[in-house]
């Protein structure tokens, strides 16, 4: 029997080995050169720690709240569409696993099954993500069905106006399926192509003109509370909090939709400084050791959320494998907390990392240790 993955390096490697090219190359690409990417890596990696002894380490607890929901560990599930790429149990699978982890799921409204279906699966809290649609009405409506199914707070992803150019989709003629949450639904002459990596045409739904008014709009014509999704600077943080959201998510999608940002890691700390406390603050990005999550907390971010590991997970071992995947994360960040001398989230702070060797300060001339 092989070995079972001990690190979400190793379930990456396993489920590109079961999955068809088109598929991997789907989740696992990027925009044009996916300079981003490789750079969010090597910026987590360039962070190190400052471990702390003779603390009392006996009691340490990993568990955190997201706008008063209580979480059993800071990481929460990434609105990634269309998790039947990995899993024929798709989003069901995802849920029931975020569900027997103890976190939170955002659902993306390019599911691949409807959102009333995986909150009837779901065994733990969920948001519900969407944009803002060219018709308003469509936008309520979407908003109106997650209320309705359970959903605790709807997700608005600010940074996918204009459809980008993944060059692994074009080159293997990838195009995924429609979501069913938009089948029933009367689209005029709008239509919505999943993952279309060509320029945004005039049916494209989403609406290119939406602006900060738009976002006040949304948060007083529903109930649930907004996060928003894709901030990676501290003036869009700061308007984000004025405009009415609840909670931010420091994103870059990924690197999936602009090429050559900074990792949403090295913003993470301008966007908590300029949100100010006025919302809560979560990051995604790049996460995949206890270690990232641990920085990512030491930085400001309440909780962290993961999108393509939870793809792996799925493809190893469907929802077995993402309860696995998530128990490895937690485990990892529980030993870094006992090793930094930090028995809860709260207690972790920037005190716990260092970016600059010290030896550049004693040897003028010696490497650049960065």
């Amino acid at each position: 029997m092989a070995q079972e993955p001990i690190n979400l390096f190793e379930y990456e490697e396993i489920a590109k080995s079961r999955l068809e090219q088109g598929q991997y190359d789907f989740i696992a690409g990027g925009a044009t050169d996916e300079i981003t990417i490789r750079r969010t890596r090597a910026v987590f990696d360039s962070i190190m720690m400052r471990p702390r002894m003779m603390v009392d380490i006996s009691k340490r607890d990993v568990s955190t709240t997201v706008l008063g929901q209580k979480i059993d560990l800071p990481v929460m599930i990434d609105p990634a569409g269309n998790h039947g790429v990995a899993h024929e149990d798709a989003e069901l699978a995802t849920a029931r696993a975020a569900g027997a982890a103890g976190t939170l799921m955002v659902v993306s409204s390019h599911a691949a099954r409807t959102m009333e279906d995986v909150a009837g699966a779901a065994t733990g809290p969920l948001w519900f993500q969407q944009y803002l649609f060219r018709d308003r009405g469509l936008t309520l409506e979407m908003a109106a069905r997650a209320e309705e199914a359970g959903y605790t707070a709807l997700c608005l992803t600010l940074d996918a106006k204009v459809s980008p150019k993944r060059e692994r989709n074009i080159r293997n003629n990838y195009v995924g399926p429609a979501s069913p949450n938009y089948a029933q639904l009367d689209m005029g002459t709008h239509s919505w192509q999943f993952a279309a990596d060509m320029p945004a045409g005039p049916n494209d739904i989403r609406d290119p003109a939406s602006t900060w008014e738009d976002l006040d709009w949304l948060a007083a014509n529903i109930r649930l509370p907004v996060v928003v999704k894709g901030i990676m600077t501290g003036e869009d943080g700061k308007y984000s909090a004025d405009h009415g959201a609840k909670g931010v998510i420091v994103s870059n999608h990924g690197g999936r939709y602009l090429d050559t940002t900074l990792a949403t890691i090295e913003v993470l700390p301008e966007v908590v400084k300029a949100v100010d406390g006025n919302a809560e603050v979560y990051m995604d990005g790049g996460i995949r050791r206890g270690t990232d999550i641990f920085k990512a907390l030491a930085l400001g971010a309440r909780s962290v959320l993961i999108g393509r590991p939870l793809f792996w997970g799925l493809a190893v071992d469907g929802e077995a494998g993402v309860v696995s995947m998530l128990g490895i994360l937690k485990s990892e960040l529980d030993a870094t907390m006992g090793m930094c001398g930090r028995t809860t989230i709260d207690s972790i702070d920037m005190d716990c990392l260092a970016t600059v060797s010290p030896l550049l300060a004693l040897f003028p001339t010696a490497p650049d240790f960065r």
